[in-house]
């Protein structure tokens, strides 16, 4: 393989690339995102600096993605903390888990996306809609929401808002003796959004302690309500906004 075919390549390995070159597009990509009151001690420990805190209010979020151009199909589980940077809001991804090698690799390689490999599942149970994670073969979040409640709401300009805010991952990749090559907070925002439907509602949350899967560090102190939403969007290539190893 010549030099000029080495630096063509999208991923790893070189016979069988893990993904294509994006920008990457999404078709009904389904969310639940249980929004809840934790300790902001614990927000500002798990928060990287210059990222600010905004509010005692973070999320946990069950993602259904069953088209994902370059990636296929997969569920993810998240950990989102909303906070500012430089005065914008944005949201911090905190903790990620996915069950599919292509978006694990990419997006831990492209974007800094915390992404761990872990079972999650979001799906329609009688009259609830319900989201599990499983690591390391144990239970260690159960999120629950009523089942479209609000189905005659036609307003979705606060999703949209929601899926337009920045999100903000920590970007780490060590260099061949081990010391950092990369530390960067990225910056990443959806376009071309569609939203084809949203609903709010009741939401219940349970996390378990986990050694390697840690999101009861945020614990549960209140539930302040459930987000549904299906959706397409493109993800594009994102933006380093701080260099922590810049001179």
């Amino acid at each position: 393989m010549k030099k000029s075919d080495v630096k063509a390549l999208p991923s790893m390995p070189l016979q069988s690339p893990t993904y294509p070159r994006g920008p990457y597009r999404f078709s009904q990509r389904q969310y639940m995102i249980i929004h809840y009151k934790t300790d902001p001690a614990a927000i500002r420990e798990a928060l990287p600096e210059p990222l600010v805190p905004d509010g005692d209010t973070v999320a946990v979020q069950w993602l259904d993605l069953p088209d994902g151009e370059g990636f296929g199909a997969y569920s993810a589980a998240a950990q989102v903390i909303p906070c500012t940077f430089n005065g914008e809001k944005c949201n911090f991804i905190s903790q990620m888990y996915v069950d599919n090698t292509p978006p694990l690799a990419g997006g831990r390689e492209i974007w800094g996306y915390p992404m761990k490999y872990g079972q999650a599942k979001l799906g329609v149970n009688g009259d609830t809609l319900t989201g599990t994670l499983h690591y390391a073969t144990q239970s260690v979040a159960n999120g629950t929401m009523v089942y479209k409640h609000d189905a005659f709401r036609k307003d979705h300009s606060a999703e949209i808002e929601s899926l337009a805010r920045t999100q903000v991952t920590l970007k780490m990749i060590p260099d061949i003796d081990g010391t950092p090559a990369i530390a960067q907070l990225v910056a990443i925002n959806f376009t071309d959004v569609v939203v084809h439907g949203a609903w709010t509602g009741r939401a219940r949350l349970e996390l378990i302690p986990s050694v390697n899967c840690p999101l009861a560090d945020l614990p549960v102190r209140h539930v302040v309500g459930g987000n549904h939403m299906v959706t397409d969007m493109t993800l594009p290539y994102g933006r380093v906004i701080h260099d922590y190893l810049a001179k």
